[in-house]
């Protein structure tokens, strides 16, 4: 894939993983920034496949707060992890996945429930939508998050709780989200995916974009994931 071509699913993504959990973004370096108001409260940026230049202004950036935390969209694991290394940066992960699926001929009218145990609750704000399935006494079995960017839905925090595992809710929330923000015009998903995820995903048709470096200041020895 194209660099230009990757930097503006990164930047869409970004723009509807910030929607979604209501994160304050800003450009650093000409590159996208979400501040982490529900955990760090700094900022993670991101950027694709910089050039030693630009990774050179991020790592400045990443070096005012040992907070910070910077995701690179790479293959090229080897070049960014040196880069990492001369700039004080270490890697905080690096099994995450951007992914793509189109949605054309795709089912997106919404998926039948069926289990008698459990109840579909949607919540729709705006472009971005909320699905929840539950027990009838209130116990969460599973849920996800979708927003709207650029024609693209955005999918985030796809989570089966482990008791309700391997009943295929992994993928009835992807059918509810999908057909939660289906009157917004969106015809492609796009998500990062943990490599738990990447299974399911790739079951459902996804094809992989690119690779997910994260990288944070080599002092601090936690930082966040993308999918928490």
């Amino acid at each position: 894939m194209a660099e230009a071509e990757l930097n503006d699913l990164l930047v869409t993504w970004v723009e509807g993983w910030a929607s979604s959990r209501h994160y304050p973004t800003q450009s650093i370096s000409g590159f996208p920034a979400a501040q982490l108001t529900d955990r760090s409260g700094d900022w993670v940026a991101f950027a694709a496949e910089p050039s030693d230049e630009d990774f050179a202004r991020l790592a400045e950036f990443m070096s005012a707060s040992r907070d910070r935390v910077l995701a690179v969209l790479t293959d090229n694991h080897l070049r960014f992890r040196t880069l990492a290394e001369q700039h004080g940066l270490a890697v905080l992960g690096a099994d995450q996945e951007l992914m793509v699926m189109d949605f054309e001929g795709k089912d997106v009218e919404e998926p039948w429930l069926n289990d008698d145990e459990l109840k579909l609750k949607t919540e729709i704000e705006d472009k971005s939508a909320t699905v929840t399935v539950a027990t009838h006494d209130g116990e969460l079995a599973a849920s996800g998050h979708v927003a709207v960017a650029d024609g693209f839905a955005v999918f985030d925090r796809i989570v089966t709780e482990p008791k309700y595992r391997r009943r295929g809710l992994g993928s009835f929330i992807m059918r509810a989200l999908t057909a939660a923000v289906s009157e917004h015009g969106a015809d492609q998903g796009l998500l990062i995916a943990s490599i738990d995820g990447q299974h399911l995903y790739h079951h459902l048709g996804w094809s992989d974009v690119s690779g997910v470096l994260m990288l944070k200041n080599a002092s601090n020895p936690d930082g966040p994931s993308l999918n928490d």
